[in-house]
């Protein structure tokens, strides 16, 4: 999403988590979110912006899967802010591991 927070592009893969539509181009990011969780997003993008922090990272648990979903702030070189990439991760395989496994195991 760019700094007025629209959504700019989205990666359109088989392993997409959330579905999106090319309708959602250019539309504001607070309009792409559940209600409940609009303003954990804008205090996310809030923080950004003033520079608190380039980070956000945090895990939804949704139709019987473990997602984990970083923002990036993105920043040009003196520092100011151009907008947030937002990664998204089903780990739901990875939250269901037990015990250990080393590299060289078979």
């Amino acid at each position: 999403m760019d700094r007025e927070d629209r959504v700019r592009f989205f990666s359109q893969t088989k392993e997409r988590i959330f579905p999106r539509s090319p309708a959602v181009i250019g539309r504001k990011v607070q309009q792409c979110h559940p209600p409940a969780s609009v303003h954990r997003v804008q205090r996310i993008l809030d923080d950004f912006r003033a520079g608190r922090r380039d980070q956000a990272e945090f895990w939804v648990q949704t139709r019987g899967r473990f997602i984990h979903i970083v923002y990036y702030a993105v920043r040009d070189e003196q520092g100011e802010y151009r907008g947030t990439l937002e990664v998204t991760q089903d780990i739901t395989h990875l939250r269901e591991l037990q015990g250990e496994r080393r590299l060289l195991e078979e």
